[in-house]
């Protein structure tokens, strides 16, 4: 049975994120608001929890594609390799914001990461998912929970996704309902951006 705790996004509660960063030092799997749509989170330096992950998802760790959710930029060069200013400059644009960034990857990526060439960046503007991460210290890996409905891709009520998911997870954030519409994917892995998805962020931007 998974925890289910209101937290609202306004002014977050200091607590209620403490006991969500405690469930994610113990290898705890989480379900928290985005700016976009909710998602599934674990610690990024846990190997059973991204494991965890890998196995609700049905991919290999290794080749998985989910998101480093971040809480700024200052801890970039840990996950990606060196950059330059244009691209820094888009980044500095966006985020926080509704996308995520294709970046290539730095050799000193978590260990199930170090053969991808390329990781995916996200700075949500929720303050929920940036005090969480704040707080934890470290990204959060992330990956969108999809719904099975043909009609609505993404499940924005928190009780309906409690239901679903009550047996897979430790916890699950009520942050009120979330957007049904996905980040924008933008690749900036090569310098000029190449847009892979085309979501909530506006492209008017770039």
């Amino acid at each position: 049975m998974a925890e289910f705790i209101r937290i609202y996004e306004e002014n977050p509660n200091p607590k209620e994120i403490k006991k969500v960063v405690d469930v994610l030092k113990r290898g705890g799997l989480i379900i928290y608001p985005t700016d976009t749509v909710y998602g599934l989170g674990c610690d990024i330096t846990n190997i059973r929890a991204l494991e965890r992950i890998a196995q609700i998802k049905g991919v290999k760790l290794e080749k998985s594609n989910f998101s480093f959710v971040c809480h700024d930029l200052s801890n970039l060069s840990d996950y990606v390799k060196q950059i330059d200013t244009s691209t820094f400059k888009i980044l500095k644009r966006a985020l926080p914001g509704p996308y995520t960034f294709i970046l290539p990857g730095a050799k000193t990526l978590p260990h199930p990461f170090k053969k991808k060439k390329t990781v995916g960046i996200r700075v949500p503007n929720n303050n929920i998912a940036l005090e969480i991460v704040r707080q934890l210290g470290n990204p959060i890996i992330s990956t969108s929970i999809h719904d099975e409905d043909e009609v609505i891709e993404y499940t924005t009520d928190p009780e309906l996704i409690l239901e679903k998911w009550d047996n897979l997870v430790d916890l699950v954030i009520d942050g009120g309902y979330g957007d049904n519409h996905a980040s924008t994917i933008i690749d900036l892995s090569e310098g000029e951006p190449f847009i892979i998805r085309e979501g909530k962020g506006s492209l008017e931007i770039f």
